[in-house]
């Protein structure tokens, strides 16, 4: 199985960054996540970025750096995550896909369950 390029948007704002919990019928289900999703064929990163994060939170952004890249493989899947820093340029956060969002300031990431890739790049923010 080829892996498959996921955009990640790590989106600070102040001293807090926000994370979104899986929809309950997805795979990992309920737990948690920094926005984002699948980069489609002929997409840019910081266009499947700006797409996947206005579909889900209905909200634009702006795109800042790329942090890192983690590769994350199980049965289920075979992903490699890039994750960027953003903030917020427009709108309000409407949750479309998501069971509910946090605005979490670092040092207290360790309280949520974060799904695995995501869980290694806390760290490294």
């Amino acid at each position: 199985m080829k892996p498959t390029d996921v955009v990640a948007a790590i989106i600070k704002k102040e001293n807090a960054y926000l994370i979104v919990q899986r929809n309950r019928n997805k795979y990992l289900g309920f737990k948690w996540e920094f926005p984002g999703g699948k980069v489609e064929p002929n997409e840019t990163f910081q266009e499947a970025l700006s797409r996947e994060i206005h579909e889900e939170l209905n909200i634009d952004i702006n795109i800042h750096e790329k942090l890192a890249e983690e590769k994350y493989k199980d049965s289920e899947i075979n992903i490699v995550l890039h994750y960027f820093l953003c903030s917020i340029k427009d709108g309000t956060i409407k949750l479309n896909e998501h069971e509910a969002m946090a605005w979490v300031d670092k040092k207290n990431f360790g309280k949520y369950d974060f799904v695995e890739g995501d869980k290694n790049i806390t760290s490294l923010i």
